[in-house]
């Protein structure tokens, strides 16, 4: 990487992973640790360990192999520490947590999780393993703290195929993608501040999703089907009543009759909206919302349920004519602008895992057991985790809007670069240590 790069990571790196090194118990994995996500940070095409390796440790790809494949360390402390840092950086009311997944395409049959399943990035169902994220962000800069591996019905009920995979028995047990993102959820939340949950209609769609987020007091906005049911917000709901012969009747009824999110939705007036400014000019769109209650009560019939809680529903109207709709439990009082902004806030996590897989190489492991996925992946969000700290903490050190171009500073290609904070003109400076 040359001698301006060597004495860059020198100066920059170790002082920002020192407290991860301490949760690595011998002194090999201390030593390959900061090696690996040195190499998840260079400017290598593949981060494979075959090309990794010959990037940052020419002639030991067996070893560095064997800390990821083999090595007995745990992931949850450092995950936890990346946590604790992403929330100083990012964290408070004004920051979001973004629950989604995001799959990695594969062509074989063995990696542990592959099958063919739903993937967003592909838009089809295609074959992948889909590891489920939750990413912090503020102001659009994203910084995902969590990926967890899925593990589809092909391999829940298939023991032989986990134990040749090395699936740990605790995980072992089939679970929704919405239950292991709570479970993330409820780690994570521990460490990091944030105001709103937000989430698209694989999940929000899930009325026990949506309960369980209010169940823990959180503030959420979620992607919803068009036919969700609703009620009105003054709906009332009384006891049914009494019969003269006959069995009794069971549940209460409602003054009103349920309508879908499209129903509602038709019959309120739509606005234009600029939701976000961008350099290639504005990104709007038409919305509209209304204030009801969801239908994800107590269940009367099938399909049928009783009025909940009270959530604004929301439409948007997209290029084309297409819509989308989504339901968040803020506070009536809310401005419509204001839940435009936080709906489309989503979209952050989108970026985060494209730089997870294109900066720092999430989808080049080549291996096939859980553990050295669950290892190369921890490290992908520690690598994405440096690099966003070098973004928004170093701009004396290195520069650069994009990660491509803070990779390529450490890497000594670029000179290094000063940015006047009032004018924003760029004035290079010889590289130097």
């Amino acid at each position: 990487m040359g001698h301006h790069a060597s004495l860059r990571w020198k100066r920059l790196f170790p002082t920002w992973f020192a407290p991860f090194l301490s949760c690595f118990r011998h002194q090999a994995q201390r030593r390959w640790a900061p090696v690996y996500i040195r190499g998840l940070c260079s400017t290598a095409h593949r981060k494979s360990i075959a090309p990794l390796a010959e990037r940052v440790a020419p002639g030991q790809a067996d070893q560095l192999q064997n800390f990821i494949t083999d090595g007995p360390w745990k992931m949850a402390p450092l995950l936890r520490l990346l946590a604790q840092q992403a929330n100083k950086l990012l964290g408070g009311k004004k920051a979001v947590l973004i629950i989604d997944d995001t799959c990695l395409t594969k062509f074989g049959k063995h990696s542990v999780g592959v099958a063919r399943q739903c993937s967003g990035q592909v838009g089809k169902v295609t074959n992948c393993q889909c590891l489920v994220s939750l990413t912090l962000a503020k102001d659009e800069l994203p910084i995902p703290l969590a990926l967890r591996l899925f593990l589809p019905s092909e391999w829940t009920e298939d023991p032989a195929r986990r134990q040749r995979a090395g699936v740990p028995p605790a995980n072992t047990v089939p679970q929704t993608k919405w239950a292991l993102a709570l479970e993330e959820l409820d780690r994570v939340r521990k460490d990091v501040d944030f105001g709103v949950v937000l989430a698209d209609a694989g999940y929000g769609n899930n009325a026990d999703f949506r309960k369980a987020l209010s169940r823990r007091g959180l503030l959420w906005s979620v992607g919803i089907v068009k036919t969700q049911k609703v009620y009105p917000e003054d709906v009332r709901v009384t006891p049914a009543p009494q019969r003269a012969r006959g069995r009794p009747p069971k549940y209460p009824v409602t003054s009103v009759e349920r309508q879908t999110v499209e129903q509602v939705l038709s019959t309120v007036p739509w606005q234009k909206i600029v939701w976000r400014q961008e350099s290639k000019g504005p990104l709007q769109g038409r919305f509209a919302a209304a204030f009801v209650r969801i239908a994800h009560g107590v269940r009367t019939a099938p399909g049928v349920h009783l009025p909940r809680e009270e959530v604004w529903i929301l439409g948007e109207e997209r290029a084309g004519g297409e819509k989308k709709y989504s339901a968040c439990n803020l506070l009536p009082s809310t401005p419509l602008t204001t839940l435009v902004e936080i709906m489309n806030r989503r979209w952050a996590c989108e970026h985060a895992h494209r730089e997870l897989k294109q900066e720092v190489g999430l989808s080049h492991f080549e291996g096939r057991a859980w553990q050295g996925l669950c290892h190369h992946a921890t490290l992908c969000l520690l690598a994405l985790g440096f690099l966003q700290s070098l973004r928004l903490t170093q701009r004396d050190e290195v520069f650069g809007a994009t990660f491509p171009a803070i990779r390529e500073e450490l890497a000594g290609a670029l000179p290094r670069s000063v940015v006047c904070p009032r004018c924003l003109v760029v004035a290079a400076h010889p590289a130097g240590p």
